[in-house]
């Protein structure tokens, strides 16, 4: 009798222990004023028109908002040296459309957006993309025993020139796409792969895959993106090293630049 009431005093202690531990922390954030985030990526999906693109204006916000706050009432236009596409507000969804756009490979845009009374530009050229070839599946072993599914797209790099490329995996059950920045440095005019491995990817599961030709400029810019956001060890917590800026500049105030974001 003794020791059955031992272990439900011990139950009881542990118990009141663990209720007094609970408690609400408010953690005092620093506030700063919300800067606009701007994303500009002109895409031109094989097998499409390209007419339609877009820009995607959000600013930053409460770290505790549930919510992007969105960038509405800008002005956004692109031009390609002879003509200007507009790109109209879908209302209150800080989304920009144009739907008559006309890429062309290798040509150079100049973007422009007016908001609240200043005024962001970037130049860049759209850049050739090689076709995706093939496509392998296969399991592999990890160093600690465990097997991955292992996913593999090669593509055919242009020997004639310096290449940069953006990879990029959506997997449907995960909430983010994750990429790399790559070049071909090593592989000058040789087959190139993107590669994609995930222990917990299953039969049935979708996963997206896609290449883009980018700049020099967007390949280190992507680089040092990526390594910010790794060396954090995925805690929110987390200070940036560095402030990492994009292309893009605010004409009326160079000070207050805006933040590039890939989605």
């Amino acid at each position: 009798m003794v020791k059955i009431i031992i272990k439900i005093t011990i139950a009881i202690v542990t118990l009141l222990s663990m209720i007094a531990c609970e408690d609400v922390v408010d953690i005092d954030l620093d506030t700063a004023e919300p800067k606009l985030v701007i994303d500009a990526a002109i895409q031109w999906q094989k097998g499409t028109t390209g007419n339609e693109q877009t820009i995607r204006l959000t600013t930053t916000g409460n770290f505790f908002a549930n919510e992007i706050p969105k960038a509405t009432g800008a002005t956004v236009t692109i031009t390609d040296g002879t003509t200007t596409y507009n790109f109209n507000e879908q209302p209150g969804t800080g989304n920009y459309v144009c739907t008559n756009f006309n890429p062309v490979i290798n040509g150079i845009y100049t973007l422009t957006v007016i908001y609240k009374g200043e005024t962001y530009t970037s130049t860049d050229k759209l850049y050739a993309t090689p076709a995706i070839d093939s496509i392998e599946q296969s399991i592999i072993t990890g160093f600690g025993g465990e097997e991955n599914i292992q996913v593999k797209f090669f593509y055919q790099d242009n020997g004639a020139e310096d290449n940069y490329y953006l990879v990029g995996f959506k997997n449907n059950t995960v909430s983010y796409p994750e990429y790399g920045a790559i070049d071909d440095k090593f592989f000058q005019g040789n087959v190139m792969f993107g590669l994609y491995i995930d222990e917990d990817l299953k039969a049935n599961d979708q996963l997206n895959a896609s290449l883009q030709g980018i700049s020099s400029r967007y390949f280190n810019y992507m680089s040092k993106l990526l390594n910010i956001a790794g060396s954090g060890g995925g805690n929110p917590f987390t200070t940036p090293p560095a402030t990492l800026r994009g292309n893009i500049i605010n004409q009326t105030n160079e000070a207050n630049y805006p933040l590039v974001t890939l989605v």
